[in-house]
């Protein structure tokens, strides 16, 4: 049975995050409606990792098995006609060996955080960035994120209603970048938890601001304690950007 490695992006506006929900609007749960649309077959897709309703994605990674061989071309035009109103696409479709898995085939994984840092209102961005009126001092929020690269405890950094049984996290690259009024985060770690990358993006824009200090943060990460850390960044800025392998 071929299995079919799918890269997808989606709008995270219209859907109730990534993990299919009976009689809800979520990626994994249009993506299966196209696979049964093409090929007839009721079929799980896999993804690599879950996003929350309003999360974004340019590079989420998923797999599925068919029953029979096609191109990858005509996979990717097949679903895609079927998805091309529900507001998915798949951008790449990779015929792949019956050991690759989405998620625990995965290395490492990058998310991208945006803020649009101006006063006058978003047009065309607006639901796609954080809209930040207040001044941000950048150099700092790069300092801060600097201090949470390595392998820590983020209990501070996570939601209470996350399930993941060790709060260890290694985080491998936390990046500030900046153009013009766009400030622009990537973040890459092996795995993720709950809510994980919005919290530490709240909390680096409360320093930026001025609202905490870096010691703030230090003591936030020592206490692995949710009261502990700061806010919690909206999902409009918030993109699930790519999957190593």
């Amino acid at each position: 049975m071929p299995r079919y490695k799918l890269t997808v992006e989606y709008d995270g506006r219209q859907f109730y995050g990534w993990q299919f929900q009976p009689n809800l609007k979520t990626v994994q749960g249009c993506l299966q409606e196209a696979v049964k649309k093409f090929s007839g077959l009721d079929r799980l897709v896999e993804g690599s990792g879950r996003t929350d309703a309003g999360v974004h994605a340019i590079g989420q990674v998923a797999h599925v098995d068919l029953d029979r061989h096609d191109t990858p071309y005509r996979v990717l035009r097949g679903l895609n006609s079927f998805l091309n109103e529900l507001g998915v696409v798949i951008v790449g479709v990779e015929q792949v060996d019956d050991t690759f898995h989405a998620r625990f085939s995965a290395k490492r994984r990058q998310y991208v955080y945006k803020i649009i840092h101006r006063k006058t209102p978003l047009s065309f961005q607006a639901g796609l960035a954080w809209h930040v009126y207040v001044n941000l001092d950048r150099e700092l929020m790069r300092e801060a994120a600097q201090l949470l690269l390595g392998t820590h405890d983020f209990t501070s950094f996570r939601s209470i209603h996350c399930q993941a049984n060790n709060p260890l996290r290694t985080l491998d690259r936390f990046d500030i970048d900046w153009s013009g009024d766009e400030i622009q985060a990537t973040i890459e770690s092996r795995a993720f938890l709950h809510n994980q990358v919005r919290i530490m993006m709240g909390t680096i824009k409360m320093i930026g601001e001025g609202y905490w200090t870096i010691n703030d943060l230090q003591n936030a990460l020592e206490a692995k304690d949710r009261t502990k850390g700061g806010v919690t960044a909206p999902s409009d800025g918030l993109y699930f950007s790519k999957v190593f392998y």
